[in-house]
């Protein structure tokens, strides 16, 4: 009697819209995927929720994601978005002095949980200023008339990367520069997080993925020219502007950021804003 053959299994995985996975996603789009592994593209907010419901299995989401909710997931090994000092698309932009933000509306970026949390930790525990936050669209905020704009304004990702140099906002505050300014370490944006029960049913199709993912990132770094001649027509920005900024991302979980996201969970935990039983950290290492 003929074996039947096992088809491969279906995995729901999250990958990040923003420029700064392109090295990661050009690559993976370039190589042969099984037909069951369909990938989610959306903002980090959108795939937060979306892994957090059973919507997707694993997937690129907000450090603060995993923090909140540690009990759902487990973390991919050497797999990132992250950056060693300045990321270039990860901004507050203030029309004040950041020092004389008390009591001003600050308006936070509905796109990423980590970055809404992270420019709290610089404002309240770096900056000591405590403003007045409120979550909303930037672009409409700025279209806005003066009396009902925000001081300052977080914005992320491709948003941010269009604000870069906007004169409106004298001060323009690098976060991941700023994080490491105070604390010496690089910040860790987002995390490949996979779900507990896809890591206990699925093992081999997660290494598998695991694996094509960890290829992906060194090809896409491989060739970052090729990457940015396909991603910077997005935004737009000129080639060489995109492989300066593409340079400065990481996308690698080294024991220096594993000590970096551990400073920002104990921060998070002793403000209220995540669980303490993010820590220790649970990893799922890589299989050859």
């Amino acid at each position: 009697m003929t074996e039947k053959m096992q088809l491969p299994t279906t995995a729901r995985i999250g990958m990040v819209n923003y420029i700064n996975t392109a090295p990661i996603y050009e690559s993976w789009k370039q190589r042969i995927q099984p037909a069951q592994w369909h990938m989610v593209e959306a903002p980090p907010s959108t795939l937060n929720r979306m892994l957090a419901a059973g919507e997707l299995d694993l997937g690129f989401v907000s450090s603060h994601e995993y923090c909140a909710r540690p009990e759902l997931y487990r973390i991919l090994a050497d797999l990132s978005i992250s950056a060693n000092g300045s990321v270039g698309s990860v901004f507050l932009f203030s029309r004040v002095d950041p020092c004389k933000l008390e009591g001003c509306p600050v308006l936070l970026s509905g796109q990423s949980q980590t970055s809404v949390f992270l420019v709290k930790i610089i404002l309240e525990e770096f900056y000591g200023v405590k403003p007045l936050y409120r979550t909303g669209d930037v672009v409409a905020d700025m279209s806005s008339g003066p009396g009902d704009q925000a001081q300052a304004l977080l914005a992320i990702g491709d948003q941010a990367l269009r604000l870069v140099g906007d004169e409106r906002f004298p001060y323009q505050l690098d976060l991941g520069a700023v994080w490491r300014r105070h604390t010496g370490l690089p910040f860790v944006f987002a995390l490949f997080a996979v779900r507990e029960e896809f890591c206990r049913r699925e093992p081999e199709t997660l290494a598998r993925i695991h694996r094509e993912l960890i290829e992906c990132a060194r090809k896409g770094r491989q060739n970052l020219e090729a990457v940015c001649e396909l991603a910077a027509p997005r935004i737009p920005m000129h080639p060489d502007e995109c492989y300066v900024y593409l340079r400065a991302i990481g996308y690698d979980l080294g024991s220096e950021k594993i000590r970096a996201l551990e400073r920002f969970f104990r921060y998070l935990i002793a403000r209220g804003e995540g669980s303490a039983k993010a820590l220790p950290l649970k990893i799922v290492d890589a299989v050859e």
